[in-house]
């Protein structure tokens, strides 16, 4: 080695070549040590808190899926589809301890649930801010797939504001895309930033695909928990729109003196729908509702509450460069 740098020596260019190979060689190891020592520290904070649920839904038919406790007094987080209609639910902690389980509430039309445990000294995860989360950026899944208890795998977040539908053919939105691996038994698992704050709630896989699944952003899952655990069911507002959130440009805001630098684009109005009624088309991008600035879809949802069923809500819209301004009608979901 000293010969190999003595001859370098007299060679400059070479020199800081060799210096700069083994600079990188250097610090690609401390990447990877850094990126080892977060997913482990993820792992490490929030798998005491995910449940194993298994569930029984009549003639002898089980089924199950993943969970994880959220707040000190019993309540998890997990899928609408793990436990709807579930006759018996259990939950087991990775401390070797299982309990009965009560369902709470749960959502379809976001695919998300509360069921509730009783025990002394549970562990629990805290909800983190899914509106910081970056394309790119770090996330680790835990979750029980096909029965292999508390699985770790990491990724990053593929991108942000995806949609799908639900089970009852309403559209999902805002939803987190990653690469991080889930497979049958990851839904209802967290979804964790480097940090150990969960960020989401795994939810779906697209097969045969590889590397595209997706979680429901944590804010969404605060919300709905929220609703869930006062009284057991949310009560929605029904407009019949498929929405994604999209920056506008700023000429746009300057010409018409918006007061948002975002909205809701229109990706879909369902026939007869309230929306449709409104005049709403697609790539419409609705920028105020019934006085309030829409920039986020979460946004939009939280407004569609029970006490805007039958009132005609003004909404403003940008269509291609003109203002528009509509009446929209909610009805009562059914």
């Amino acid at each position: 080695m000293n010969r190999i740098l003595q001859y370098v020596s007299a060679n400059g260019q070479l020199e800081n070549e060799t210096e700069n190979s083994l600079s990188h060689q250097e610090s690609d190891g401390d990447l990877l040590d850094a990126y080892s020592r977060a997913v482990t520290s993820a792992a490490k904070t929030v798998s005491p808190a995910v449940v194993n649920i298994h569930v029984e839904t009549g003639r002898g038919r089980g089924g199950g899926g993943s969970g994880f406790i959220f707040t000190p007094d019993g309540f998890i987080l997990t899928n609408s589809h793990v436990v709807h209609d579930a006759k018996k639910i259990e939950a087991a902690l990775p401390d070797g301890r299982s309990f009965g389980a009560e369902l709470v509430g749960d959502d379809p039309d976001t695919d998300l649930a509360v069921v509730r445990i009783d025990g002394p000294q549970l562990p629990y995860s805290l909800l983190g801010d899914s509106s910081a989360l970056q394309v790119g950026q770090l996330v680790v899944a835990i979750g029980n797939p096909y029965g292999f208890q508390y699985t770790v795998t990491a990724g990053v977040v593929s991108a942000m504001g995806r949609s799908f539908r639900s089970s009852t053919g309403r559209m999902i939105d805002d939803v987190i895309q990653t690469d991080a691996a889930l497979n049958p038994g990851n839904s209802g698992g967290p979804l964790v930033n480097s940090r150990g704050e969960v960020i989401g709630v795994n939810t779906a896989v697209i097969l045969p695909a590889q590397g595209i699944c997706f979680a429901i952003p944590s804010r969404t899952a605060t919300f709905v928990a929220g609703q869930l655990i006062r009284s057991g069911k949310i009560n929605r507002s029904y407009v019949g729109l498929g929405g994604q959130n999209v920056p506008l440009h700023r000429r746009i805001v300057r010409y018409h003196h918006l007061s948002v630098d975002s909205g809701v684009m229109v990706l879909q109005v369902e026939p007869n729908s309230p929306a449709s009624e409104a005049g709403l088309q697609e790539h419409d991008i609705i920028v105020d509702f019934d006085g309030q600035p829409i920039e986020h879809i979460d946004q939009f949802h939280r407004l569609l509450t029970e006490e805007r069923v039958g009132k005609s809500c003004p909404v403003t819209i940008i269509r291609r460069l003109e203002k528009l301004a509509l009446n929209l009608t909610p009805r009562l979901r059914q």
